[in-house]
């Protein structure tokens, strides 16, 4: 009997595979280098990720036919334990990159790669790659809570509240599924950037009511049909701030077939800042929230990061920064002495507002001592902005 695929709301699972073969599967991961591919082989080989990425191993009934793989270019492996050695030997070794990639697709990996698998492999490029996705910035804006039930009004945005949204990841995820449409389908996948204050919600769009391997395979093996027209989309939620970035939609496949879709790449956008907004909001707690374009848009993630993150830094803060010095009189003074130094005054002392008694020094605020290594600071709406981004 024929399988039947029946149309749900539901997202794409993370164990949904996807032919090695396939075109797209191909291309994330032949943008990546030869150490690259090692280290994401390795990753899907965690112990940790294993039920998700389970490579093609010995079945029991051949465990000591040395003979049934004679033919087999890449025999497989007995245990994942195994496979992680021969990995681990291919990084200490030189070779090229083909090898690897063949090694996956054609070898270890010959049953399908799942959706968790290619996620990872695109989070790789990423990492690798950091100017290749082009970021907007948006702000997150509480907006004020309707006065009159009866008579509701459009919600107006509150400039005086300094609510930053929290929310659980799948939650999130379950609200932001309800505002796609429903025919289109979706797998998501969090990371935690390597070196930034980030998370990041990677999104891949395909355009299918089901979200069966039957639907996505197109019925067996071969390219999946539905690939033409999928997009991926990266969302990074800075912590600590009212801010987010999201990428620009991107294509998995040739470029005419990318350049024909930009319409569909603009609406997916829409479709995101409108529906992002309300899986964050909290209807009972009477939190709702708008995203509000900043203008701000530049491939530097980092940079992004500086201008629309927490504003936190590796600077010493205040007073701690007088330990920073390594050198001179106070190389060897530590925060542990019990006689701690005091920092010297300034020529002109009578110019000191703090000395003056002008300025209550105790109820000075940190980021005005040099906190967080700010020298010049603002404040608008009730939230501190510094130098380069610095402040709350």
């Amino acid at each position: 009997m024929p399988r039947v695929s029946v149309p749900t709301t539901a997202r794409l699972p993370s164990s949904l595979r996807v032919p090695a073969s396939n075109s797209a599967a191909l291309k994330i991961l032949s943008r990546l280098s030869r150490s690259s591919l090692l280290s994401v082989a390795l990753d899907w080989l965690d112990d940790n990720n294993l039920p998700l990425t389970q490579p093609y191993l010995r079945e029991d009934e051949y465990e000591d036919d040395d003979d049934a793989d004679a033919d087999d270019f890449y025999p497989p492996a007995r245990s994942p334990h195994d496979l992680r050695e021969l990995y681990i030997s291919l990084q200490a070794r030189k070779g090229s990159r083909r090898e690897v990639l063949d090694r996956i697709t054609e070898g270890d990996w010959r049953h399908g790669l799942t959706l968790y698998q290619l996620a990872m492999a695109d989070l790789q490029y990423l990492h690798d790659h950091p100017t290749s996705q082009k970021w907007s910035a948006y702000r997150i804006q509480p907006l004020q809570p309707p006065q009159d039930p009866d008579n509701p009004s459009p919600p107006k945005p509150d400039p005086s509240s300094l609510t930053i949204p929290r929310f659980h990841p799948s939650t999130f995820l379950r609200t932001l599924q309800t505002q796609i449409l429903p025919d289109i389908k979706a797998h998501y996948n969090f990371d935690a950037h390597r070196s930034l204050p980030l998370l990041i919600l990677r999104i891949f769009v395909l355009d299918s009511p089901y979200n069966t391997a039957a639907a996505a395979g197109g019925g067996g093996g071969g390219n999946l049909t539905n690939f033409d027209s999928a997009r991926t989309v990266y969302i990074a939620f800075p912590h600590a701030s009212p801010h987010l970035f999201i990428s620009k939609p991107t294509t998995t496949t040739t470029a005419s077939s990318a350049s024909s879709g930009g319409g569909e790449a603009k609406s997916l956008r829409n479709l995101l800042v409108e529906g992002i907004p309300k899986a964050l909001s909290r209807p009972l707690r009477r939190e709702r929230f708008a995203l509000q374009g900043t203008g701000l848009v530049t491939r530097n993630l980092a940079e992004m990061v500086e201008r629309r993150g927490a504003g936190r830094t590796n600077a010493a803060g205040g007073g701690w920064g007088w330990y920073a010095d390594e050198k001179g009189v106070r190389a060897r003074e530590t925060p542990l002495d019990l006689v701690l130094p005091s920092p010297p005054l300034s020529v002109d002392e009578e110019g000191q507002l703090v000395e003056c008694g002008i300025i209550d020094g105790e109820r000075m605020p940190g980021w005005m001592t040099g906190e967080e290594g700010v020298t010049i600071g603002a404040v608008r709406n009730g939230r501190i902005r510094g130098h380069k981004g610095s402040g709350l």
